[in-house]
């Protein structure tokens, strides 16, 4: 599905990565952290594409909610698994959206 945001300017936050073998967990906690980011005050919506690589974009409305989210409590436990076991890599690039369009 793809987020419905407002009008620009806002953030996106994209997360790429390489999983490492087995499910150790992810799936479910992965079902946490969309749920739960959508909960945050600030927070757009996101779009997630998760295969070999995965990329998942979220998408908000400040700097500052991007902070809060990056220090929810159940997200820095997620953010440690990642490191640890469901990651052999990963990358997060924050992003000022100046302009969407589409149809």
């Amino acid at each position: 599905m793809i987020a419905k945001t407002h009008n620009p300017p806002y953030y996106a936050v994209i997360f790429t990565s390489l999983r490492t073998g087995g499910d150790n967990g992810y799936g479910e906690m992965a079902a946490r952290m969309d749920e739960l980011a959508t909960q945050q005050p600030g927070c757009l919506g996101y779009e997630s594409a998760r295969e070999e690589l995965g990329i998942t974009v979220s998408y908000w409305e400040s700097l500052e909610a991007i902070r809060n989210w990056k220090q929810n409590s159940e997200h820095l436990v997620a953010q440690q698994k990642g490191r640890k076991e469901w990651y052999s890599a990963y990358k997060t690039r924050i992003c000022k959206v100046e302009r969407d369009y589409g149809f």
